[in-house]
């Protein structure tokens, strides 16, 4: 089957499509045919060797995380889910792989029907990081979150499911991107010079929670939080020089607890994504669709950070 991959850090035409062998759903897991799958800006900056010094990974590098498609194949232990059953989830963290013509998925829900094929596949893994953050910032009803990078393929879901948790969401992204982020319940402010006195202005009583889908402004967003404890990034390497949680997934280990510094895995929000697509509470904006051929032009779209929402792949 064709599958992406990158065997050496570089730009983005390091990532190719290569012939590899099939994988195969194992115990707890399902196999799908991969409709489309997510392009994500994690493993953009980890093929560009921006991450090297918190993320290790082995060569050769099969990338995606998340993926749409039809089950075709259910392993040992898994009930509620049948051969042809349309879905949408992700492959175990250390398999990944998932930008291929099929994935082993680890965690999967069904399909909404209101999600196309597009949307259905860069849903999970944006979903499990904005969830997972969430979570960390114990963000909730009544508080204020600032969204740091809000129309990525991140921020766009992290607004929705901050609203959905009864927040009030400033978002920062260019002012072509502000009349969307009203449509998804932000209030919109530009990024740059001046940010802490333009959320100053917009919350005078300060904000919650800080959550960084962006990189690069840290100790402006750690003064707006007034505390380096109320702020995660999920794209700023340069994390632990501030004080700042670097938050990114991992698989347990043999004994359960999550390796290293990472977060846990936030496998509940793909339920919740699914109860708030039906209630037409959760879109999945998508920027661009790139066949899977093209996967090196979609890493050049998501590097250029000019992409509104998710970055998928089709086959």
């Amino acid at each position: 089957m064709r599958a992406v991959e990158f065997t050496e850090y570089g730009p983005a035409g390091v990532v190719h499509v290569a012939e590899v062998a099939e994988p195969h759903a194992g115990p707890g897991e399902i196999r799908i045919t991969v409709r489309a799958s997510g392009l994500s800006a994690g493993e953009v900056r980890i093929r560009s060797g921006e991450m090297r010094a918190a993320v290790t990974v082995p060569f050769p590098y099969r990338t995606g995380f998340d993926a749409a498609g039809v089950v075709d194949e259910v392993g040992e232990g898994v009930t509620g889910v049948a051969i042809g059953d349309e879905v949408f989830g992700w492959t175990t963290m250390t398999a990944r792989g998932a930008n291929a013509d099929f994935a082993a998925l680890a965690a999967w829900a069904p399909k909404p029907a209101a999600w196309s094929w597009e949307e259905a596949g860069g849903a999970a893994g944006a979903v499990e990081s904005a969830t997972r953050v969430l979570d960390r910032l114990a963000v909730g009803a009544g508080h204020t979150v600032l969204v740091q990078g809000a129309a990525g393929g991140v921020g766009t879901v992290a607004v929705q499911l901050a609203v959905a948790r009864g927040a009030t969401v400033i978002g920062t992204a260019g002012e072509r991107n502000h009349d969307f982020l009203r449509s998804l319940g932000a209030v919109p402010t530009t990024y740059g010079t001046g940010l802490r006195e333009r959320i100053h202005e917009l919350a005078p009583s300060g904000v919650d929670a800080v959550f960084d889908c962006a990189g690069g402004a840290l100790p402006d967003l750690v003064a707006i939080a007034g505390d380096a404890a109320r702020v995660v990034t999920i794209a700023d390497a340069t994390a632990a020089a501030h004080g700042v949680h670097l938050s990114h997934g991992a698989p347990p280990d043999e004994t359960g607890k999550t390796m290293g510094t990472a977060d846990p895995l936030a496998v509940h929000g793909l339920a919740l994504a699914v109860e708030l697509a039906a209630e037409g509470r959760l879109r999945v904006p998508v920027a661009a669709a790139f066949p899977l051929a093209e996967a090196a032009a979609a890493h050049e779209l998501s590097e250029s950070r000019h992409a509104r929402g998710k970055i998928v792949l089709v086959n």
